[in-house]
């Protein structure tokens, strides 16, 4: 008898409800593993083709791929979704966000690990790094190349994963991604390639660390607010404010300003030039917005180096933030999740400062 595609998906939910049910081992530590999708899921017609389609494979195909991971820890799965990175909305991410809340409260799981894209994998990490309640490791690991390829990167990564998952050091440091053999915060790493495996690079502050085959080497914590510390709360927030990032360049219009603001845009993010900089038609746009209670953040669209206040822009006189490290899309969740309550520019200031 055939069986349909919507009938297979019910059995494999079905299974893997069940299996997070099962009795943990008492001599090894417990590990939720939650799928997202992305190319660590990705599948190929053949493994020396460029081209794949993301999201192709659940999380129970994804450990079968992992030789001896159970002998690391006692692992359970969960498919929150099953898409190309590309594709994470914050409705995917409040969902991930309160499911780890929600396993983390629990005495039996000692630790999370996040199967994600690589496209968006930065901020869902900062993400969850502002808005998960628990000092408990929280683990993102993705792949460069899908799980057909012939050297796929994504076994190792995840073996790497739940090796830094488990490890006592990895608590109270944040969410953690853990890729290539490199352990990174989620304030600072960046993907800096596209296609690169040695994609993503923490070039302001560093490595929080290196992991190899389960075994790892801790360098530094992470110096800001988050998780326990951070004061962001999504339990109840099912939307967040519209914050759009407008990319300066030379002679830029300030039409796309003015776009966002008759767009109901609550904030908007220059990805500016240099020190977070846009020519003088677009500081006037970015100034009229302000006026009108858009919240404007200059960031900047260079890889590395800081933002400042009032340096080649008049911030306190144009009502202006400064992202310091961030980068224009970690700036848009932290301005998107600051946008929840009211708070003055002050205040917005101090948490660029802080987280």
């Amino acid at each position: 008898m055939k069986r349909s595609y919507k009938h297979w998906a019910l059995v494999f939910i079905v299974i893997v409800t069940v299996s997070c049910q099962t009795t943990w081992s008492q001599d090894k530590k417990n590990i939720v593993i939650l799928a997202t999708g992305g190319t660590i899921a990705g599948a190929a017609a053949s493994g020396t083709q460029s081209a794949y389609t993301s999201g192709a494979v659940t999380i129970d195909a994804m450990l079968k791929a992992v030789p001896g991971i159970e002998k690391l820890a006692n692992i359970k799965g969960e498919q929150i979704s099953n898409v190309g990175s590309q594709d994470i909305s914050f409705d995917i991410m409040l969902k991930l966000a309160r499911r780890i809340n929600e396993l983390l409260r629990s005495r039996d799981v000692d630790g999370i690990v996040v199967t994600h894209g690589t496209d968006t994998m930065e901020e869902t990490a900062y993400f969850l790094n502002l808005v998960v309640k628990s000092d408990k490791p929280v683990v993102m690991v993705g792949s460069m190349r899908p799980s057909t390829a012939v050297s796929a990167d994504g076994p190792l990564n995840l073996y790497n994963a739940v090796g830094v998952a488990i490890d006592p050091k990895a608590k109270g440091r944040g969410v953690l991604v853990v890729m290539n053999d490199q352990i990174h915060a989620a304030h600072s790493l960046t993907k800096t390639s596209t296609t690169d495996v040695q994609t993503f690079m923490s070039p302001q502050r560093g490595v929080v660390g290196v992991t190899a085959y389960g075994k790892n080497d801790f360098y530094n914590a992470p110096p800001w607010k988050h998780t326990t510390s951070s004061e962001f709360d999504i339990s109840n927030v099912t939307k967040l404010p519209r914050v759009d990032i407008v990319f300066a360049c030379a002679d830029m219009s300030p039409d796309l300003i003015t776009a966002s603001v008759n767009s109901a845009a609550k904030g908007i993010i220059i990805a500016g030039v240099g020190n977070g900089n846009m020519n003088q038609t677009a500081i006037e746009a970015a100034a009229q917005a302000a006026k009108q209670g858009v919240v404007v953040v200059r960031s900047s669209r260079v890889p590395t180096g800081t933002v400042g206040r009032n340096i080649e822009v008049k911030d306190d006189e144009l009502g202006f933030i400064a992202s310091d490290e961030l980068n224009p899309q970690k700036s848009r969740i932290l301005l998107s999740l600051a946008l929840l309550k009211p708070h003055s520019a002050t205040q917005i200031q101090e948490m660029f400062a802080a987280y």
